[in-house]
């Protein structure tokens, strides 16, 4: 089965195919506009608007070019700030292409990474010196220019000076939709990351469907920069729709800066709503107000029964907590329970759940304000079409794209490019099925099914979802443990001190919803938190 739904359109825009082409349009369109806030090099809040992001962007850009930096590989090592986005800006509106990288990662994963993409450039911070020096005692690595980012007004001033004397080779640069724009190395769960290859076509059209099917206003991000993820729902987004956007430092300070700043949307990964939603509960329980939300939520769901909806009102302290102007969650990344993506709703937040894997630039399907199923990861882009490879008897089966958005292929590996692909669909080697509405459903990972000794294939996250409906439950993982499906629970044992002994009893609960082979036989709890990789998915392989 395979399915291409039509969206409202919501917002109209050229047919760009080039990262260069919206990046510009956007400094076309903003001019004086605030597109950027954030903290600078002397840790104090300052704006920058449209014109002087173009500024900085065409001194960086030309910078490289001076130094030979022309149709090469250059990295960004860095933690999310401006200063990065506006060196990522600078290469991928020229013929450069640009290698983000994780800063989290080891140091020695880092100078391997420089080895495997042979970048012959690369800006980074001061916090990064360490892994600089290993970088240049590394056999293998080719970088000729290290760029250090806290020179960053040195090097606009150099660019400029450049072009005044003559040298106009950057702005002159002709980037074509076919060109290689981005190598994204992947942080998968399980098993050695993959050079991406994305095109300026690819990832274009994937802003370009994303924001006819959204809308939004201004915005905060702490979405790591260097994840394609951020860059459909922030970066690239904000740009095309020339709204200005607060850039944070950390995911620990979200609360902090929402009240702050009033973002009317911002982009997340489920781990963060999940988050957000039990410490609205918790904050009432504290205060002596967890009765009356519960009440209010009562009467919210008995007037929406007549047409009469006032959750905003309702629920005004509720919001006023997350800055006073928050409509929209984005969520993606991993999979959202349904209970808080309905959790959210009935407080007037509204979570825009989607698909997306890096492959496809990352965004596949979504649901929109207008068109959305709970539960569901919405319908597929316009710029792509899916369909579900062999289907069992429930409809679920491989997930299949094909499409503008696809990727290239993966970086000197044409081994493992043949066999992402079926024809010209991409196997995103995950599961799912499709409804009679075209709305996907995510079911897990192929890597991850435990196939069990009766033949039976089982989706731990499918068992996941519903084990964490149990509210003392933080953290679930299913596996197999000598053919016995087990799963392992990191408890809230604060606000439930008898958690761990309650845990088997109510897994039990939960078995007798279930068909014999999906039950779960062995439960094991732990004291500390899952490890994570740096996008906050649970690594599966942590043992």
């Amino acid at each position: 089965m395979k399915t291409k739904v039509k969206y409202k359109v919501f917002a109209e825009f050229p047919d760009f195919e080039t990262l260069k082409d919206i990046v510009l349009y956007g400094f076309e369109k903003g001019q004086d506009k605030n597109q950027y806030m954030f903290y600078n090099f002397d840790n104090k809040v300052e704006t920058k608007t449209f014109n002087q992001v173009h500024h900085d962007t065409i001194g960086l850009g030309q910078y490289l070019n001076s130094k030979g930096i022309k149709g090469k590989k250059v990295a960004v090592l860095s933690e999310n700030s401006y200063y990065w986005v506006a060196c990522f800006f600078s290469v991928i509106t020229s013929t450069n292409v640009a290698v983000p990288l994780d800063p989290k990662l080891p140091f020695e994963d880092l100078a391997e990474l420089m080895v495997r993409s042979k970048c012959d450039a690369i800006f980074y911070t001061e916090d990064f010196k360490d892994a600089i020096e290993l970088m240049k005692n590394t056999e293998g690595v080719t970088i000729q220019e290290y760029v250090k980012i806290e020179d960053f007004d040195e090097i606009v001033e150099k660019g400029h000076q450049s072009f005044a004397n003559g040298d106009h080779s950057y702005v002159e640069d002709e980037v074509k939709p076919e060109d290689l724009a981005v190598i994204v190395f992947t942080s998968g769960t399980t098993g050695k990351s993959k050079g991406v290859m994305l095109s300026h076509r690819n990832v274009a059209t994937n802003v370009i469907a994303s924001c006819r099917v959204l809308t939004g206003g201004h915005a905060i991000g702490f979405l790591p920069l260097h994840h394609a993820f951020s860059w459909v729902s922030a970066l690239f987004s904000g740009t095309l729709i020339t709204e200005y956007g607060f850039l944070c430092r950390s995911i620990k300070d979200i609360q902090k800066d929402l009240v702050t700043y009033h973002p009317q949307n911002f982009a997340a990964v489920p781990l963060a709503v999940e988050t957000i939603y039990k410490k609205i509960w918790y904050t009432a329980k504290k205060n002596g107000k967890e009765e009356a939300l519960k009440k209010g939520l009562k009467i919210s769901a008995f007037l929406q029964k007549f047409g009469i909806d006032i959750r905003r009102k309702l629920f005004k302290d509720v919001i006023a907590g997350l800055g006073g102007e928050l409509e929209v969650i984005i969520c993606g990344g991993a999979y959202l329970d349904e209970k808080y993506e309905r959790g959210m709703y009935d407080f007037g937040i509204q979570i825009i759940n989607g698909y997306g894997i890096t492959e496809c630039s990352p965004a596949v399907t979504c649901n929109t304000l207008e068109t959305f199923k709970f539960g569901s990861a919405g319908v597929p882009l316009p710029c792509n079409e899916i369909k579900i490879n062999d289907p069992d008897e429930d409809g679920v089966g491989e997930i299949y794209v094909r499409g503008s958005n696809v990727m290239m292929g993966y970086y000197e590996d044409p081994e493992a490019t043949a066999a992402a692909f079926d024809g010209d669909w991409f196997k995103t080697g995950d599961y799912g099925y499709i409804d009679k509405d075209g709305f996907l459903f995510f079911r897990g990972r192929k890597k991850n099914l435990i196939v069990l000794s009766n033949g039976k294939n089982v989706s731990p996250e499918e068992i996941e979802e519903k084990l964490s409906t149990i509210s003392y439950v933080k953290e679930v993982v299913v596996y197999e443990e000598n053919n016995f499906i087990t799963a392992e629970f990191f408890l809230d044992t604060v606000s439930t001190p008898d958690a761990k002994e309650r845990i088997k009893a109510d897994v039990n609960e939960i078995n007798k919803k279930m068909p014999m082979y999906k039950q779960v036989a062995r439960v094991k709890t732990r004291d500390t938190e899952f490890p994570k990789t740096t996008t906050l998915k649970i690594l599966r392989n942590y043992k």
